[in-house]
């Protein structure tokens, strides 16, 4: 393309033109600019700004500066670190990122050392203020004065001599839906960037997020989305509720998703917004807290939601609960019942877990008794028995409710990482650290519970680590000298024997007699008695205001499956066939996943449903090994010899470790799952 001249392209003479109409006409003429700019260099003319006047700027006094930095202190905390990210993608690209408040007075910059010292030149550093009235037509305050994203480019700019940059920036609003101030990336035109105003869309939104999560850290928020993968992400909606369900505010995600503004939707309440009241969600996180939920928007649309966990709320709810079941019993039964139903709900989060089966009940006994004791807690069970969930049910209902839980799952987190993972690091304290160090899941913990799931695979170097952190409750990061006093409650779990890890020296017998204050084994699902109870109570959770019923042959085929995966299983598997009977009353076997329905059929031919499931009181006692299939081994000098028996036991004992599942033992055996069928019926 032809260059009009040295500070751009065709856009800077459009721009060149405009500006010589300007000086001779006047008035700002139409169609050479975009609208945007068009609009801000008439208001420019308005405040009688001249475009080839001197770039004249007197920055505040210190005095003064610290006062706007100190009206913004919020802003500029959530914004620094967002900066220094934003700064770090551009690096190198003779640009400077600004914040400035809504007055349009800069606060805080960073950038590339070269290019500051030109930008100081323009005024762009802190205390100098960038507002249209002052500044003429720029990113800042055209963004303020529009309340949008803009993108001003060279001679775009009113005065003449801020021509040689492009600058991109968006306002950052507060969680109360008010402008807040702007974020700006500034640089030389000759090397500026289309996507540079999305990288600043993008800082924004992790600015207002992380000012929302702040501000209403106190009460339920809910981060929800359609699309699953984006809960957690800057895409995500964030609604923040009253305990009474009434919606506080909403981030602009949020109102994008359900199709209104914050001011129309502000007053309203969850059920208008979700269709179900808001104690069947406070009631899915006092089960499954770390469980996302399907919700559906008063548009008909589906999001996945998850829930800020705060153990306050729950006890909050609680309360509600209490108060309006006592109000209820008072005028049916009187003050005695009232009493008594209070004392049945008061300890809800763990209650909660009780559906029936002694074996659980007996758990929540001990556990009781001890919590709030400073004994820590080792919780043994299969993977999937629900050890997360009793975990946070303990320090829910316990003296540090209204402090952090931080579960850490040491199996999850590679090696080489879980140290600084735990004790946190200083800046530099290793390549690939983050600047400005991290201080750690057992220090973000301080005055809570720390959930250490899986510790029987934390590798034996850290379990000294661990070891003594527990004794002198201090915590030194990697890279530090400095010791930081903690104070937590520990609770552990395991999958594992902690005891044969410690007799083949894969763990430190000091370490799990430090941890093994009290032992609990949570009962696998097979060997529980309170299934249907569960999958009802799953059921009301996941089927919204209207839960669909199971068909008898479906719970026949529940009551006669081994459950390898145990709650997680049954979890995701109601999960699944709750939307794909979506619009029908009853869960039949056709919404039943063919992998499951697959399993379940070759276990009902190889084994018969009384060795399956235990009886009730068989599950009542002892937890009974793994499942093996219908006849018992022959005496071993009856096989010998027999190369059929051999393989036949080999095939019993593969089955056994898999819990039943065909598949799996012909993974293990290296053999496809009809040789094996064919080999059982052999």
């Amino acid at each position: 393309m032809k260059q009009a001249n040295s500070y751009g392209g065709l856009e800077f003479g459009a721009a060149g033109k405009a500006r010589d109409l300007v000086r001779s006409v006047g008035t700002v003429p139409s169609g050479l600019l975009p609208s945007a700019i068009e609009m801000s260099w008439a208001r420019c003319l308005d405040y009688g700004l001249d475009s080839d006047q001197c770039s004249e700027f007197d920055p505040l006094e210190r005095v003064l500066l610290s006062e706007q930095v100190e009206k913004s202190h919020h802003l500029l905390t959530h914004a620094q670190p967002v900066m220094d990210v934003l700064f770090d993608q551009i690096v190198d690209t003779q640009n400077v990122v600004v914040l400035a408040n809504s007055a349009g007075y800069i606060l805080h910059s960073c950038g590339d050392p070269e290019f500051l010292t030109r930008a100081e030149k323009v005024a762009l550093a802190p205390g100098v203020e960038w507002s249209e009235s002052h500044r003429g037509t720029n990113a800042i305050g055209t963004a303020l004065a529009m309340g949008v994203p803009v993108v001003v480019d060279g001679g775009q700019h009113f005065l003449a001599a801020n021509r040689f940059l492009t600058c991109s920036a968006s306002p950052i609003f507060d969680p109360h839906g008010h402008l807040s101030g702007v974020l700006d990336v500034s640089g030389d035109h000759r090397s500026s960037n289309r996507h540079t105003i999305a990288l600043v869309r993008m800082s924004v939104q992790m600015i207002e997020n992380r000012m929302f999560a702040a501000a209403f850290n106190d009460v339920l928020t809910l981060r929800f989305h359609a699309r699953p993968e984006f809960v957690g992400t800057l895409y995500e909606g964030m609604a923040a509720f009253a305990d009474d369900g009434t919606l506080l505010s909403a981030n602009r995600n949020a109102c994008f998703q359900f199709g209104q503004n914050l001011e129309q939707l502000r007053g309203a309440s969850f059920s208008a917004l979700f269709g179900q009241p808001i104690s069947r969600l406070l009631d899915h996180l006092l089960v499954r807290p770390q469980d996302s939920m399907a919700l559906t928007l008063s548009s008909g649309v589906r999001v996945q939601a998850r829930a800020d966990f705060r153990p306050s709320h729950l006890r909050r709810h609680s309360r509600l609960a209490i108060d309006s079941q006592s109000a209820t019993q008072a005028a049916a039964a009187g003050g005695a019942a009232v009493q008594s139903a209070a004392n049945l709900r008061r300890d809800c989060p763990m209650v909660r877990l009780q559906t029936g089966d002694p074996q659980i009940d007996a758990v929540v006994s001990k556990v009781k008794k001890v919590i709030g004791k400073d004994i820590p807690i080792l919780i043994q069970g299969e993977t999937g028995t629900g050890k997360e969930l009793l975990a946070n049910a303990i320090h829910c209902v316990g003296p540090r409710a209204a402090k952090a839980f931080v579960a850490v799952n040491c199996a999850a987190i590679p090696e080489g990482l879980i140290e600084s993972e735990l004790f946190g690091y200083e800046d530099g304290a290793f390549t690939g650290a983050r600047r400005k160090g991290s201080i750690g899941r057992i220090l973000q913990a301080d005055g809570g519970t720390l959930f250490l799931d899986e510790i029987g695979d934390m590798p034996l170097p850290l379990q000294a680590r661990l070891l003594r952190v527990l004794q002198e409750r201090v915590v030194v990061p990697l890279g530090s000298a400095k010791s930081n006093p903690v104070n937590i409650a520990v609770i552990c779990a395991t999958h594992r024997r902690i005891r044969d890890s410690v007799a083949s020296g894969l763990f430190r017998e000091d370490l799990y007699f430090r941890l093994n204050g009290l032992t609990v084994m949570l009962p696998p699902l097979r060997a529980r008695t309170d299934l249907d109870a569960l999958v009802a109570s799953l059921l009301r959770e996941l089927g919204g205001e209207h839960p669909p019923s199971l068909d008898p042959e479906v719970l026949e085929l529940f009551r006669r499956h081994p459950w390898p995966g145990n709650l997680r299983q049954l979890s995701n598997l109601l999960r699944t066939a709750v939307v794909m009977a979506e619009g029908e009353s009853t869960i039949r076997r056709e919404h039943l996943p063919d992998d499951f329905v697959e399993d379940i059929e070759q276990i009902l031919v190889a084994q018969p449903a009384a060795e399956i499931n235990p009886t009730p009181r068989e599950a009542a006692g002892a937890v009974p090994p793994a499942p093996t299939l219908a006849h018992p081994a022959p005496p071993p000098e009856a096989s010998v010899g027999r190369l059929q028996d051999l393989e036949l036991q080999a095939i019993r004992d593969a089955l056994a470790r898999s819990g039943g599942n065909i598949s799996g033992a012909a993974r293990e055996l290296g053999v496809s799952r009809s040789t094996l069928y064919r080999k059982l019926h052999s």
